[in-house]
């Protein structure tokens, strides 16, 4: 089911590899659960990223990538960012600022390079992330994805 991608389907797998990564896809199909998603992908759910756009500011946004079977500490990210208050946009506000829809948001070929904020939990293995297209998942080396994106790494969920 994992392949390399030859038709350029998932709009960040061409950013990612320009940016050194080397990443296969997953096309599976769409998915409704996580529990789902890692199955299809043939993978445990701590190793699906979650990718978020968290509103830190009016047109300030992060990413912010956590383990699939985690979820954001708020308090923690608040204190990382010195900000004391974040929220989630919609998902027409959150479109508007990836370039993709929900559930296919990734900072690989975003309309905005918004800094990234990963959970340290990602750290050390392959994962499998959002690729900008529903249905097809991005796999790759965690620590050579955070290292491209230049992510603040720490304790954030």
């Amino acid at each position: 089911m994992s392949e390399p991608d030859a038709d350029g389907a998932a709009p960040a797998a061409a950013a990612a590899r320009a940016l050194g990564l080397q990443v296969t896809l997953t096309r599976h199909g769409r998915v409704h659960s996580l529990a789902e998603a890692a199955a299809a992908r043939g993978i445990e759910p701590r190793d699906i990223v979650k990718t978020m756009v968290v509103r830190r500011g009016p047109d300030d946004f992060v990413f912010v990538l956590v383990p699939g079977d985690s979820e954001i500490a708020w308090p923690k990210l608040r204190a990382l960012l010195g900000v004391s208050r974040l929220s989630m946009p919609d998902a027409a506000t959150a479109r508007a600022v990836t370039g993709y829809d929900r559930g296919t948001i990734t900072p690989f070929g975003a309309t905005t390079a918004w800094p990234v904020i990963a959970d340290e939990a990602i750290a050390g293995r392959r994962v499998s992330m959002g690729s900008g297209a529903h249905g097809v998942a991005l796999a790759l080396d965690a620590d050579a994805m955070l290292a491209a994106l230049h992510a603040t790494v720490a304790d954030i969920s």
